[in-house]
């Protein structure tokens, strides 16, 4: 038996490349969601109306169906089932056939370039979407979950990105295709985006680098305590955030260790946790001020919470109300090789932290952190001396040879 895993493109006759349409002519059997075996219905094939990979792995492994094509919407490489379905069916004869896929299709309508595209899927599952967009110039969404076109242009406009460019492209290339180009806010309005949809959003003022240690007086304060900017910083960076990583921030504050954290995971997500209903407010505001939509801001006890939050891959700990060791332990049952970080403004919270990670076996690096911010007085001050030693350089080449005598001698 010969399998071909085969790309149908967007869904018509026009999109289906010469090769698919050879391998699919020429087969025995055709598998695949009855939406994409209507076009082939006419070929006088059997047909078996199935989408799910262990099912179709399932049947291919117990029947010898000869010549055998298994229909994917789109490329067979892109938020496809084909993936799956080749890892079930490694010990068959398998070959892929590529197919053009809705990006890339799309894209040719807008005639616009996809190479520096960021690519989301929101097909049966969520994403973050507001962070996606704020950190990348374009990004595509493949939608078909439960959020529509236009929902996701509201959500956009709740975090602040509704002068985001939005295309909307819906049922494409089949006769009913439409595509919708208009600000998230002018689509939140008064739209309603239904059928097969695919979106890209294009922001202008994306974020075109990875910002560390934010200032202060960016963030909402309430009277609620902040990590400042400069341990902000160290703490984030130390903790190698990837990507996709799940993040605690315990004793969350007003949130600007997590706003930090949820910039370097934008496809991860970050637990932000406080027993203060203030500080869970101010987090709030800013995830939302800082198109933070990967942030979950939780209140309670940290020791209750943390029970039911998924396995960490970085946790810090600004505040443990003297839980440290509850929340340490789970930390490192949930995850053995956890990176934690602890900060500790007083000896007390040093001593604590120390003797939890004694009784549990690990060993602590210890970092003092001392920071001092020069007045403006004092920048002038260094400033004059450059001036003043210009000075004395034009005033004759005797006071100039002087002065380099001098700067020799220092």
């Amino acid at each position: 038996m010969k399998i071909y895993i085969v790309g149908i493109g967007m869904g018509g006759d026009g999109t289906l490349t010469q090769k698919a349409v050879e391998t699919i002519s020429s087969s025995d059997v055709l598998i695949g969601a009855e939406r994409m075996l209507e076009s082939f219905r006419s070929l006088n094939i059997p047909c078996i109306a199935e989408y799910r990979a262990d099912v179709i792995a399932d049947l291919l492994n117990c029947k010898n169906y000869g010549k055998v094509s298994v229909l994917m919407s789109g490329d067979c490489g892109f938020y496809s089932g084909a993936k799956k379905l080749t890892k079930a069916l490694s010990d068959c004869d398998i070959e892929v056939i590529s197919g053009i896929s809705t990006p890339v299709y799309f894209c040719s309508k807008l005639q616009m370039d996809w190479s520096d595209m960021h690519f989301v899927s929101l097909h049966g599952q969520k994403g973050n979407i507001a962070r996606n967009v704020s950190a990348h110039k374009k990004t595509f969404f493949l939608l078909g979950g439960d959020i529509t076109a236009d929902e996701l242009c509201r959500h956009l406009c709740h975090y602040g990105l509704d002068d985001v460019m939005i295309h909307a492209g819906v049922d494409l290339s089949y006769e009913s295709e439409q595509i919708i180009s208009e600000t998230a806010r002018e689509i939140a309005a008064g739209r309603r985006i239904d059928g097969l949809a695919a979106l890209i959003a294009v922001n202008s003022s994306y974020e075109k680098y990875m910002r560390t240690s934010v200032p202060d007086d960016e963030f909402v304060r309430g009277k609620v305590p902040m990590t400042k900017s400069e341990v902000r910083g160290i703490i984030v960076s130390g903790l190698e955030i990837g990507n996709d990583s799940i993040c605690w921030d315990i004793g969350c504050g007003t949130g600007s260790v997590s706003v930090e954290m949820a910039m370097r995971c934008t496809d991860g997500r970050v637990y932000a946790v406080d027993n203060n209903s203030d500080a869970i407010d101010l987090t709030k505001q800013n995830s939302v001020n800082f198109h933070c939509d990967n942030i979950e801001s939780i209140f309670g006890d940290a020791g209750d919470v943390i029970k039911a939050l998924p396995a960490p891959d970085c946790v810090f700990i600004g505040g443990s109300k003297g839980q440290m060791r509850q929340i340490t332990e789970c930390a490192i049952r949930k995850n053995p090789s956890v990176k934690l970080t602890v900060s500790a403004v007083s000896l007390e919270t040093l001593e604590q932290a120390l003797a939890v990670f004694d009784e549990l076996g690990l060993e602590a690096d210890i970092t003092q952190i001392a920071v001092t911010r020069t007045k403006k007085s004092a920048l002038i001050l260094c400033f004059l001396l450059k001036i003043r030693y210009s000075l004395s350089r034009g005033n004759s080449d005797e006071k100039y040879n002087n002065c380099r005598n001098s700067q020799r001698l220092r």
